[in-house]
């Protein structure tokens, strides 16, 4: 079904928290309140902060195809193309020079792990990551060569701290345009400078023609600030931290009380 540009919304969905639980199960009223809200024509879409190839078999696992799809917060644009490998392409990619952040954050955290991620996908890291958190390109290197990296992406972990130290020192190193994804364990994402969610829907809704007014977007974290500021409706998860929740329009469920279907059934009833 096709809607007008009038009627039209976009509906971007965060992945981990919201579309998600932890263990990364999926529940049949999300797929359905997802494919239902997506056949009655609306732009329903993924926005994360997980790489390409993570992303992808989420989408295959809702049951949707969208046109677009956010990836790497906002540093990668995906859009829709029946002719690539994966039925998606790059269409908008942010890159920046990673080594002077590198060498401020290990000066502050020592025992820390890096992964950098290129245009690619390619995450080439040094320390340990757990299983299945970076892409399924990856490659251990040496500290120095992530430096040399056109990044979309920075990520550091810190295991030996607790959140709330994590968050402490990361504050104290006055980096700019950082979100923090807290997961496992303490977890800091890093995307090129003025690029998050918010940048990645704002070019998506440009090239929908669809204004802010009219974008919806549910998240849990703190990489999801932006873009629930930025939406016309933000709406944040039950389980998500104050300052998340503190930017919100409106609160929904947690993850494990289907939060997403009881947007989406009330914001766009059947």
């Amino acid at each position: 079904m096709t809607l007008p540009n009038s009627a039209r919304w976009i509906v971007a969905l965060d992945i981990d928290g919201t579309v998600l639980h932890e263990d990364g199960t999926l529940t049949d009223a999300t797929v359905e309140a997802v494919q239902r809200v997506a056949a009655a024509g609306h732009e329903v879409m993924l926005a994360t902060g997980r790489s390409v190839s993570m992303t992808l078999p989420v989408l295959e696992r809702l049951g949707i195809v969208s046109q677009f799809v956010v990836c790497a917060n906002g540093a990668i644009v995906l859009g829709r193309d029946a002719a690539a490998p994966l039925g998606y392409a790059r269409v908008h990619v942010e890159t920046f020079d990673p080594s002077e952040v590198l060498g401020t954050i290990r000066h502050h955290l020592e025992s820390a792990s890096f992964a950098v991620e290129d245009a690619d996908g390619l995450f080439r890291y040094t320390g340990h990551f757990p299983d299945g958190s970076l892409a399924a390109a990856s490659e251990r290197v040496d500290f120095d060569e992530l430096a040399h990296v056109a990044a979309t992406r920075l990520v550091v972990i810190s295991p030996d701290h607790q959140i709330d130290d994590f968050l402490e020192i990361v504050d104290r190193m006055g980096l700019h345009k950082v979100t923090y994804n807290v997961g496992w364990t303490a977890w800091l994402d890093i995307a090129p400078e003025g690029v998050n969610k918010a940048t990645g829907l704002e070019f998506v809704a440009g090239e929908l023609g669809i204004p802010r007014s009219r974008v919806l977007a549910i998240g849990d974290g703190r990489n999801d600030i932006d873009m629930l500021e930025w939406v016309g409706i933000g709406v944040a998860m039950g389980q998500a931290p104050d300052e998340v929740l503190a930017v919100a329009d409106e609160t929904t469920g947690s993850d494990l009380e289907d939060g997403v279907a009881a947007v989406l059934a009330r914001r766009f009833p059947a």
